[in-house]
């Protein structure tokens, strides 16, 4: 499973093409042959940009759903709108599609954040703010998803 690491700022430029950070590039080398499927975000105004693999492992669970059922459908619908397949060029570059940089409202500066096993993409402004206003409750969060008593071999601190 991949395990990506690491927050990058970078510019976009008038086209709307992201330099991958050498960084991030390093560790997505084994991946990018097979692409990248880049989409919006559920919960937050970012773009959420996954590995060819992470991107099928995920669909592998929603094709799961019964389409039969409203909510499911309603919800594939969603979660797949403006759903695209990019490439990184031989320059490192990402193209962010329009719809989806407005989306997001990504301008020129923007912060590239790895996510676990994805990347997110976000306007600097917008992350910023996500990050200030997550602040004052990471402390209840972090205890609320990590901190099961009978999980003590696994705690982080």
């Amino acid at each position: 499973m991949l395990n990506l690491i690491g927050t990058y700022e970078c510019k976009a430029d008038m086209k709307g093409r992201v330099m991958v950070p050498a960084a991030l590039k390093k560790q997505l080398a084994p991946e990018s042959g097979n692409g990248f499927v880049i989409k919006r975000a559920v919960f937050q105004p970012c773009l959420e940009l996954y590995p060819m693999k992470e991107w099928e492992l995920l669909m592998e669970k929603v094709t799961q759903l019964n389409r039969f059922n409203r909510k499911n459908n309603d919800f594939i619908r969603r979660f797949t709108a403006g759903v695209k397949t990019i490439e990184m060029d031989t320059a490192g570059r990402l193209l962010i599609p329009k719809d989806l940089s407005s989306f997001a409202g990504i301008s020129k500066e923007i912060v590239v954040s790895s996510a676990i096993n994805i990347v997110e993409i976000w306007d600097k402004k917008k992350y910023e703010q996500a990050i200030n206003d997550a602040a004052s409750d990471f402390a209840e969060l972090a205890e609320e998803v990590m901190g099961d008593a009978s999980d003590a071999n696994n705690g982080i601190s």
